[in-house]
């Protein structure tokens, strides 16, 4: 797994033969990467909502009591998970159209190494920053963008103006699937479970 995860970021045109080749043979290879790496943004969410907290007024600081960020981060792990895994449906479910014939595990692997920057901007998480997040998201979202177009058609074997169209519509779907399921966590957390808030004066 460390290979092919140094190789998205070196030389991501050869990873993804490697990947094919990894869900070939072992066709829960990618679970490994998906259940691992998606609880980089969650734990680091924890702590930075937890223990760094961020500031609405001058001199004050919020956090969230440990256990609405517990419930927020059991909530956003769980949302990856299911989230890429629909991916990873939707991915088969359009592949008919390009007449390939992906196995269901190797569309979701395809979805996981391709949302890897969203888990490692998760890093940020622990200084919870609106302009950080939105500077940080844009970049990871910019990344796995390159990676779907690039990985796409290698993936699946398709010729470039194919390929092309699927990714794009792969990248229309998913950006709908992001938008909606976040949302739907949110006000899930927000208005079912009732966040607990702590202010803290600053000095």
């Amino acid at each position: 797994m460390s290979v092919l995860f140094v190789k998205l970021f070196t030389h991501p045109e050869f990873a993804w033969g490697d990947i094919r080749e990894q869900e070939q043979a072992h066709p829960h290879h990618y679970l490994a990467h998906l259940l691992l790496l998606a609880l980089i943004p969650a734990v680091c969410l924890f702590i930075g909502t937890t223990w760094t907290g961020w500031s609405l007024a001058e001199n004050e600081t919020v956090r969230l009591s440990h256990a609405s960020a517990l419930q927020l981060c059991v909530l956003l792990y769980a949302t990856i998970v299911v989230g890429v895994s629909l991916m990873g449906l939707f991915i088969r479910w359009m592949s008919r159209t390009f007449e390939v014939r992906p196995t269901v595990n190797q569309c979701i692997g395809f979805a996981a190494y391709t949302a890897t920057p969203y888990f490692l901007a998760g890093i940020f998480g622990v200084y919870p920053s609106r302009w950080l997040a939105v500077a940080v998201l844009l970049a990871a979202s910019a990344y796995s963008t390159f990676l779907l177009f690039v990985g796409l058609p290698k993936f699946m074997g398709l010729k470039k103006e194919q390929g092309l169209l699927y990714s794009a519509s792969v990248w229309g779907v998913g950006l709908l699937v992001l938008v909606t399921i976040l949302v739907e966590m949110i006000l899930l957390w927000f208005n079912y479970l009732q966040p607990e808030y702590l202010r803290v004066p600053v000095g």
